[in-house]
């Protein structure tokens, strides 16, 4: 099934609605960043809630969740836009933790430790068109470092607005590849009946696991089916997504220039070329002799 988002709508446009089927999107960071099954749960996780929060906010805009905890991962960054795009990468891609006493991904361990840690969202406007508007930034503290309980949190707490999370991760160990990976975000607005409030969070607590659904053929409104029962709602949009990053060779180039003509001059002494990976997805980029001359003197235009 091709990775896609829903946005829906229910109760009389009280209560908001979005849906993700994320499998290929988050097994392929993954396998670019190489990380461990517990990391990969974690960087699923972020990476699908960043996806959900992007769509919450207005066109223009850029959201990256970034966790740091005190846990062996070191922090997550996930960075989405509301067109369906999607990056991001864990601290330390190798840490890993033995199954919780539930028999799950200790996520929890992994980000949070037996100490703190802080969620921060930032929103940025106008990217696309040249625009550099100074970004928006709010944080809040870990209180689970599941990451679907602490974006809540941040809704809630920072947005003002009652909402609902589920993050799931299915990860093949024998195969070590992600097989399942999907969410929810279910938010009611000012004006929503109390009475439907409590009958999505009774549906959502007896909801079958999101990777089992998902396992099975499940797609992003047989999700939200499932969370709210007998429930009606309709389904505003439908858009693909995808992992994409935004770097490139030109980047690359651009990059390298900036550190100054001596820098260049020594790049091309001691390594008769220069070699840079992208942080956000592992890509990496050569320039060779040729290219660090042509730093170093650019063409002339007549």
């Amino acid at each position: 099934m091709t990775d896609h988002l829903i946005q829906g709508t229910a109760a009389n446009n009280t209560i908001r609605l979005i849906a993700a089927v994320t499998t290929d999107l988050v097994d392929e960071a993954c396998r670019r960043h190489q990380t461990s099954p517990t990391a990969s749960a974690a960087l699923g996780r972020m990476l699908t809630g960043a996806l959900l929060l992007g769509r919450t906010f207005k066109d223009l805009e850029l959201i990256t969740l970034q966790l740091r905890g005190d846990g062996s991962l070191g922090s997550a960054t996930a960075e989405a836009s509301p067109h369906g795009t999607v990056r991001g990468f864990v601290k330390n891609p190798e840490a890993d933790l033995p199954p919780n006493e539930l028999g799950k991904f200790d996520v929890k361990g992994l980000t949070k430790g037996e100490g703190e840690g802080m969620l921060h969202v930032t929103r940025e406007a106008g990217f696309e068109i040249g625009l550099r508007k100074e970004p928006y930034t709010g944080s809040v503290p870990l209180i689970s470092g599941e990451i679907a309980e602490d974006i809540a949190y941040y809704l809630n707490v920072s947005e003002q607005i009652n909402s609902a999370v589920v993050l799931g991760i299915f990860y093949e160990l024998e195969q070590s590849k992600v097989s399942a990976a999907g969410g929810l975000l279910i938010q009611a607005m000012p004006d929503a009946d109390p009475n439907i409030l409590v009958m999505i969070e009774d549906t959502v607590s007896r909801m079958p696991h999101l990777t089992d659904l998902i396992r099975r053929g499940a797609n992003a409104e047989d999700l939200l089916q499932e969370a709210l029962g007998i429930i009606p709602f309709e389904v505003m949009e439908k858009i693909p997504v995808e992992f994409r990053c935004r770097c490139s060779y030109e980047r690359a180039v651009s990059l390298v220039a900036a550190l100054g003509e001596d820098e260049v001059k020594d790049m091309l002494e001691k390594d008769n070329g220069a070699e840079l990976t992208c942080g956000f997805c592992s890509e990496v980029y050569s320039l060779d002799e040729a290219a660090l001359q042509q730093i170093l003197a650019p063409p002339t235009i007549m």
